[in-house]
């Protein structure tokens, strides 16, 4: 199954670079790009893309709105994938764009595995946060203002070890790392990770982390 994926970045050197490196794969294809977020939105609406790499700072219509709209509802009704890629790990506008619904968090200096890998988790549904900074950005985004704190009986429908796995995910581990902690098998920590998803009704892993943040599950500068 091919990858559909539309660039969204300002400079077209940028775009240049991405493209080159998403369709050295077999499994991926460059379907449109875009140098600004309202090019970015009308594009994504008519092309149907599996995800939008989407840059923070562009002309016209920053990444956020783009992203908040095409969150909301896409081409076809449904929401729209969308991969935020930006130079610097703690822009503010990341928080904003996380909570306009974006599914994942890479920065742009990151290895073309790292983009690939990013590219495929997305497509499949999961969400993603660079890990170098997993830490820091949730802990900032739990600390401004407009974090709510969640009910804490909506924790009540995790059982001891989905509590476990969440807190760790909420940390920045990966599935494998989560595995060797717990001493279990990663499809087991998939299960888990599935499960509490699904209790939770949270759509992707970012969701989660942010959950887990909001509700007090973790504290900022907790490792």
């Amino acid at each position: 199954m091919t990858i559909r994926t539309l660039l969204a970045d300002d400079q077209a050197l940028v775009r240049a670079g991405f493209r080159m490196v998403l369709e050295a794969e077999p499994d991926m294809r460059v379907v449109g790009e875009a140098a600004d977020g309202r090019q970015a939105v009308q594009a994504a609406r008519r092309l149907r893309p599996d995800v939008v790499l989407m840059d923070i700072r562009m002309p016209l219509m920053d990444g956020i709105q783009a992203t908040r709209e095409l969150t909301r509802t896409g081409a076809s009704g449904a929401p729209v994938n969308v991969l935020i890629l930006t130079t610097y790990d703690l822009d503010e506008y990341v928080f904003a764009a996380l909570r306009a619904g974006a599914c994942g968090f890479l920065l742009k200096h990151a290895s073309p595995e790292a983009l690939v890998e990013a590219v495929r988790t997305v497509a499949a549904g999961d969400g993603l946060i660079a890990p170098s900074v997993t830490r820091r950005l949730i802990a900032e985004f739990a600390r401004s203002p407009t974090a709510s704190i969640r009910p804490p009986k909506e924790l009540d429908r995790l059982t001891e070890r989905e509590r476990d796995v969440l807190g760790l995910v909420a940390r920045g581990k990966s599935n494998a790392e989560i595995a060797d902690e717990l001493v279990v098998g990663t499809a087991t920590v998939k299960t888990h990770v599935a499960h509490a998803l699904t209790k939770l009704g949270l759509r992707d892993r970012v969701q989660a982390v942010i959950y887990a943040y909001e509700a007090g599950l973790v504290h900022p500068g907790s490792s």
